[in-house]
């Protein structure tokens, strides 16, 4: 009896794992959180599980966030992870090792490269290459990118954004900014700080970011009771914030992501500018669903701006779309080491 050799396409994001098995598709997805018993050094609980277990663990068990800004930020934690993910998704007793290949963001350096590619090996793989997120993103959005014709993505995670113009299965020009969505949850926590003295929790600050946040300013005035503890008293207590308030605090961050998408704008071949006139920019990520997004771009850009169908799901469907085309991608589009 022929075994196929798993083939795994992995969405290792700040915020979220997304994970793609060759023939049955997006097979798991859980934030980017992981629980180990510090004694010990083994996991307790990854993905949701873990992540409700964020300021409300005893002392022994540590709650850890392994990627950082799109890239490896504890190595062993990660790479217990990785090992989760394979045996979970290509079972224990696993007669093959698997090939797998996992989406990085386009500017991180070959050392960043390199400790992911190791990690995955070390993990159980035979084979692992890294893709550029942008590359992902922008086949998993349905982009036909193998066309002399240019195409340009925006995508938005949990630590980076990246921004590329693609051309002919290639990036042309592309510019990746430390600023998404963890950074959004950081800033808000802040501002409920520094305005009305009460400390949140990180689970909040995305909560708010979630159900009142915005980039324009369409609807200021949906409001939130948003609950901590309160940094005089030290007791419990809640406050109301707006809509306008969180994004007015998002201002500065949103200046700079537009800023980036401007840069990369400037430096296109006039060529493929025109084509993107005409096409538009993608956004795919889960902080593009951030309200009013596409509205900001468009207006600070004069670019026409698409959400993609499944933004979360893009890059993790992009890496699906590298493994149909390994022999073509080898060479150009795939790193490894």
């Amino acid at each position: 009896m022929l075994t196929l050799v798993p083939e795994i396409g992995i969405d290792l994001g700040t915020a979220n794992i997304l994970v793609y098995l060759k023939g049955k598709g997006i097979v798991l997805r859980e934030p980017s959180v992981v629980a180990v018993n510090v004694n010990t050094k083994k996991l307790v609980a990854i993905g949701e599980e873990a992540k409700a277990m964020l300021g409300r663990t005893p002392t022994g068990i540590a709650v850890v966030k392994p990627m950082s800004d799109g890239v490896i930020a504890d190595y062993t934690v990660t790479t217990m992870l990785l090992e989760h993910i394979v045996a979970k998704v290509c079972g224990r007793r696993r007669m093959m090792k698997p090939t797998i290949i996992i989406a990085v963001p386009s500017e991180v350096t070959q050392v960043e490269k390199r400790a992911v590619i190791h990690a995955a090996k070390n993990a159980g793989a035979k084979f692992a290459y890294t893709i550029d997120e942008p590359w992902a993103a922008a086949i998993g959005a349905g982009m036909s990118i193998s066309s002399p014709r240019g195409n340009m993505v925006v995508d938005m995670g949990g630590g980076t954004t990246d921004i590329a113009v693609l051309s002919l299965n290639g990036i042309v020009t592309s510019k990746s900014v430390r600023i998404a969505g963890n950074k959004f949850d950081e800033i808000i926590g802040r501002y409920i700080k520094n305005n009305y003295s009460l400390m949140i929790g990180d689970m909040t600050a995305e909560e708010i970011k979630v159900t009142i946040g915005s980039a324009y300013p369409d609807n200021d005035k949906k409001t939130m009771k948003v609950g901590g503890r309160d940094l005089i008293e030290g007791l419990p207590k809640t406050v109301e914030v707006t809509s306008g308030e969180i994004r007015e605090a998002l201002k500065e961050s949103l200046k700079t992501i537009t800023e980036g998408i401007r840069t990369v704008l400037e430096s296109t071949p006039p060529e493929l500018s025109a084509d993107i006139i005409e096409s538009g920019i993608m956004l795919t990520g889960g902080s593009s669903m951030l309200e009013g997004l596409d509205k900001l771009i468009a207006e600070e850009t004069g670019v026409k701006v698409i959400k993609a169908e499944d933004p979360l799901s893009a890059v993790a469907l992009g890496c699906g779309g590298a493994l149909d085309m390994m022999d073509k991608l080898r060479d150009t589009v795939l790193s490894t080491y």
